[in-house]
């Protein structure tokens, strides 16, 4: 496996990843008990060459993959095959560093225009007047 490529002037060495093969759980019959073929995938964000603010957003976030520790573990048993599991368990740990770097847009506070706002004090007052109905008539 090289180096694991995050974003243009970001990798991960190969290192720093530790992968172990473990038994899956679940149904599956024999194979199941017989072949280690899950992935715990454990990477430390202390201890990593990411750039300090990648570290400190990653640490910020609440993902119960991430420990208070602030080791990233990730088990993956999609497949029956450990190669395609090691695979998959990189691309999960790829995808989350790689969302923390997304920058999002600030939101727009915005306001419902007049017309919409009379349409709603016009609903408002149609309902109104269909529970007057509703009442009891006095004679």
């Amino acid at each position: 496996m090289a180096d694991l490529f995050i974003a243009t002037d970001i990798s991960i060495p190969e290192q720093e990843i530790d992968l172990i093969a473990v038994r899956s759980q679940g149904a599956g019959g024999q194979n199941v008990n017989k072949v280690a073929s899950a992935i715990h995938l454990r990477f430390d964000i202390h201890q990593s060459s990411l750039p300090e603010e990648v570290k400190q957003k990653l640490l910020s976030r609440n993902d119960q993959r991430i420990t208070s520790e602030g080791l990233i573990v990730l088990k993956v048993q999609q497949s029956r095959s450990q190669l395609q599991n090691r695979q998959l368990a990189v691309i999960a740990l790829q995808q989350l560093i790689q969302s923390v770097l997304v920058k999002r847009r600030p939101r727009k506070k915005t306001r419902p225009g007049a017309a919409a706002a009379a349409k709603r004090i016009k609903r408002k007052k149609l309902r109104g007047q269909v529970k007057t109905l509703r009442q009891k008539v006095e004679h």
